[in-house]
């Protein structure tokens, strides 16, 4: 019978580091040691030698040895991306995504590591799913870890890796762990949008930080649902819970928000016994599935599934040259004696090929008179190319054009979504060409008319020119009052 496989994964974060260890699908050997405050600070580890000894201390704990391990970053301060390209072979396109990604990432490439996938795609399309993450969160950890031992052969981002142990087909993921919180969208097996960001450290309880983890889930269901109206998440989408939040089931519902969806805690992919607590290593389970494959059939598990870890770490290739030396010696003995009788055999046979080469000869005279046809072929050919290489240019032109287009209107977009009031939604967003039409209402009745013009001046920083087109008082049809409707056209 076949021996399973072992899977030994290692997450570090702000304030634990947490061992897993798999084999097939069941959880074998786990462990969290607490770090004091200041030795990880968001992702980046400050203190490499003192978390070093910690990650060693937490080997002893659980009887394990260092050697190869799928290690896990914290994700704070990364960027994802799904962007489109046309088709592409596959040598050009690692060119092509560093391309695009200088377009599309707001910090210079010089601060990131870029890790991509190429996904399923129509015809003449090329999509890919982007990540960039700080260079000095991914070479601070290497070094630690390298000093404790460890020999990580395969790293990923903790919102990627708990994305893996989720089995639906669209789905929200709530993840806090102390003071960071990861909010995912997954739709059609990708995550369409991740933002992990930092809690307020002046809140004492997780229960001081509910209103705060619901206000920004609420913020991002509307920022994706402003650029997906054709299937907006709504109250039919699950959201699952991990982390600290799955202690506290009583919180659950509220952190639904103004999408009033259901709210469970995020399945176990993997079997343990029952002493083991998944939602705590939940990013160790998702680091697991790295090396573990879905059965076949059905399955809506994430498609990323990427090795973050830089190429500069990656295991050098061993020369062919250190192979070859040794075997050489004994093969060239061989040959010496080899050649010795392919010596005598090839003086006979000079002689023929000597009669063979006349033939040869008046062969190649006829090839020359072909080529010398072939090149006035390609002479006519290159002047008819030349107008069509002058086309291409304009079509690329356009292209430059229309890309920096859908840069600039994403960041409207985002800018737009930002500044919105809190008690305030959007009714309709219209972009076109080089101006943006706002509606909204405030559902407040004192300060409401205070917040749309606040919402007016912090949109003009961004906007040339803003125009408010109307604001007006709304009321239902039992002459409620319900809000402030209003209208900008921003330019």
């Amino acid at each position: 019978m076949m021996m399973a496989k072992k899977i030994k994964t290692l997450f570090i974060n702000d304030n634990t580091v947490n061992l897993v260890v798999v084999e097939g699908k069941r959880v074998k050997k786990w462990a969290s040691l607490y770090l004091e405050p200041g030795l990880v600070s968001q992702g980046v580890v400050v203190d490499e030698t003192q978390v070093a000894d910690k990650i060693k201390e937490l080997l002893k704990m659980v009887k394990e040895t260092g050697g190869k391990y799928v290690v896990g970053l914290s994700g704070l301060n990364s960027l994802y991306r799904l962007i489109s390209l046309p088709e592409l072979p596959e040598a050009i396109l690692p060119e092509a995504v560093k391309q695009e990604a200088a377009r599309v990432i707001p910090v210079p490439l010089d601060e990131v590591y870029l890790s991509y996938q190429r996904i399923p795609a129509s015809m003449g399309e090329t999509r890919v799913f982007l990540a960039a993450f700080p260079r000095n969160v991914a070479d601070a950890s290497y070094r630690t870890l390298k000093t404790a031992g460890i020999e990580p052969y395969i790293m990923d981002l903790a919102p990627l890796a708990i994305c893996r142990t989720l089995d639906e087909p669209r789905a929200i993921i709530v993840n806090t762990r102390l003071d960071n919180l990861d909010i995912i969208v997954m739709v059609d097996r990708l995550p369409q949008l991740i933002r992990t960001l930092s809690l307020p450290g002046e809140a004492a309880s997780l229960a001081e930080k509910i209103p705060t983890i619901t206000e920004e889930i609420d913020r991002t269901v509307a920022f994706y649902n402003s650029s997906h109206k054709e299937q907006p998440l709504d109250a039919t989408v699950p959201m699952f819970v991990c982390g600290d939040l799955a202690q506290t089931p009583e919180n659950w519902q509220s952190l639904s928000g103004k999408l009033k969806c259901p709210v469970s805690i995020l399945p176990s992919p993997v079997e343990s016994p029952e002493s083991f607590n998944p939602s705590e290593f939940m990013v160790n389970i998702g680091l697991a599935f790295k090396e573990l494959f879905p059965e076949k059939g059905e399955t809506q598990v994430s498609l990323v599934n990427f090795n973050a870890l830089p190429q500069m770490y990656l295991p050098k290739a061993i020369p062919v040259s250190a192979i070859l030396a040794p075997v050489g010696v004994i093969i060239g003995a061989g040959i010496l004696v080899y050649m010795g009788i392919m010596l005598r055999n090839t003086m006979a046979q000079n002689d023929i090929l000597r009669s063979e080469l006349a033939t040869i000869e008046a062969r190649v005279t006829q090839e020359r008179v072909g080529i010398k046809t072939l090149k006035e072929q390609v002479t006519q050919l290159e002047a008819e190319i030349a107008p069509i290489g002058d086309r291409a240019d304009v079509f690329e032109t356009t292209f430059d054009s229309l890309g920096a287009f859908r840069g600039l209107v994403d960041q409207h977009m985002d800018d737009i979504v930002k500044l919105l009031p809190q008690d305030a939604d959007f009714i309709e967003i219209n972009h076109e060409d080089e101006s943006v039409t706002i509606n909204g209402l405030v559902k407040e009745e004192i300060d409401a008319e205070d917040d749309i013009f606040a919402y007016a001046r912090d949109l003009r920083s961004r906007f040339l020119r803003i125009i408010i087109s109307s604001i007006e008082a709304v009321e239902d049809e039992d002459g409620e009052f319900i809000g402030y409707e209003f209208e900008f056209i921003l330019e």
